[in-house]
């Protein structure tokens, strides 16, 4: 096993516990298991890995079950369920192929055999607001001794019964979108030397941008190279266990918490990847991608875009139709000028709604529309991407 390989099975198999053994090792750098530990503990984050279930009720496999998906494919806690009664009697590998052999239940009963610690609240809606039939399943889960995980707007732990339910079951209510106490405003800070920082943008909301950023840190990793996954929201924080969900910052200090974010990250390693979040002609979740562009200052971006969708999520019915690629790109480059020069360096393509010939026509046709380097990271690896950046950043 080579030391990108050694990087990756630690990485997986312990979370943020990061394993190097000389300065120049590849991976991120001593002491980062240290500082994604010490932001953990500061925002009240859990670092024990977890049996979970996920509640994704009427909703699994589609793009509002993005966090349990997200949860699926790149967490370190292992799954032992997912809850969808609409599904029930399936197989996650139905939708995410045979590696992910995960039966899907009708009720949380069903999963207790299997010995959960964990419920983690799975899907998205609009406005992050808790189901009001999920209350008795949430119950149900804390009298069974199971942590709850939530990246609800709802703060299931400022409920006063499921606060007592918890106390009273001596179980941990995990909010990841509460904000981190720190309200600082933009610095103006310089990226430290031989740092490289890349955000990934898009031209819609939920359809991509995390998994983007996630494919190529681990393409980072298996080159040899110092790789950071930056969480910017909540599945990212479940995912790699430290993070802010700058959706729910007060704007005046989101750029700075973004600031603050990479800064971090530099501490870890040298190629920075930071999870994008909405777009930035959104009509509900524009301004969040602003503070991100803004606060991050990144020297690249990566373009994501779900080939074969046309109108902003949640927006289907109105005329929000996405802006065509090329001045879209520029757009872009427009907007981050206004603080730090940059430029989109690839595109990244969601082709899930196409077969692999048609994705791979797809691809070469948005590389000759955009005259930039394009792939589905996802679908076919993220190395062509990560030698775009690499050539382009040097």
């Amino acid at each position: 096993m080579n030391a990108a390989e050694t990087h990756e099975t630690v990485r997986w198999e312990s979370g943020m516990r990061y394993q190097t053994h000389t300065p120049d090792a590849p991976g991120p750098r001593p002491g980062g298991v240290f500082i994604a530990d010490r932001l953990a503990w500061q925002m009240n984050l859990p670092t024990r890995p977890q049996r979970l279930v996920i509640l994704a009720e009427d909703q699994f496999g589609e793009i509002g079950s993005k966090t349990a998906l997200g949860v699926i494919r790149y967490g370190r806690d292992t799954i032992v369920a997912v809850i969808d009664s609409t599904r029930a009697g399936r197989n996650v590998r139905d939708w995410l192929g045979e590696p992910y052999d995960i039966p899907v239940a009708a009720t949380l009963a069903e999963t207790l055999p299997a010995r959960p610690t964990a419920l983690l609240l799975g899907t998205a809606p609009a406005g992050g607001k808790l189901p009001d039939s999920w209350r008795i399943i949430v119950l149900d889960a804390i009298q069974a001794g199971m942590h709850i995980r939530s990246g609800l707007h709802t703060f299931i732990g400022d409920d006063p019964e499921f606060a007592a339910a918890a106390a009273a079951a001596g179980v941990e209510i995990t909010d990841y979108r509460r904000s981190p106490e720190r309200m600082e405003v933009s610095s103006g800070r310089e990226h430290l030397p031989g740092k490289k920082v890349i955000l990934t943008v898009g031209t819609d909301c939920a359809l991509g941008k995390m998994s983007v950023a996630l494919e190529l840190r681990r393409a980072a990793l298996n080159a040899g190279l110092a790789g950071v996954f930056v969480p910017t929201g909540q599945t990212g924080m479940m995912i790699d266990g430290w993070g802010v969900a700058v959706d729910r910052v007060i704007s005046d200090f989101l750029n700075g918490t973004c600031e603050w974010l990479v800064e971090q990250a530099e501490a870890m390693g040298d190629w920075i990847f930071v999870e994008g979040q909405g777009s930035l002609d959104h009509p509900a979740y524009s301004a969040v991608t602003l503070g991100l562009i803004h606060g991050c200052t990144p020297q690249a971006m990566v373009m994501v875009h779900q080939v074969g969708r046309t109108h902003h999520h949640g927006w289907e019915e109105t005329p929000h139709m996405l802006k065509p690629l090329p001045g879209y790109i520029r757009l872009h480059e427009q907007v981050a000028a206004l603080v730090a020069p940059t430029v989109v360096a690839c595109v990244a393509l969601n082709t899930s709604l196409f077969s692999e010939s048609e994705a791979r026509r797809e691809i070469a046709r948005t590389a000759e529309e955009t005259g930039l380097p394009t792939d589905d990271p996802y679908r076919f690896g993220g190395e062509r991407l990560l030698d775009a950046l690499r050539e382009r950043l040097g």
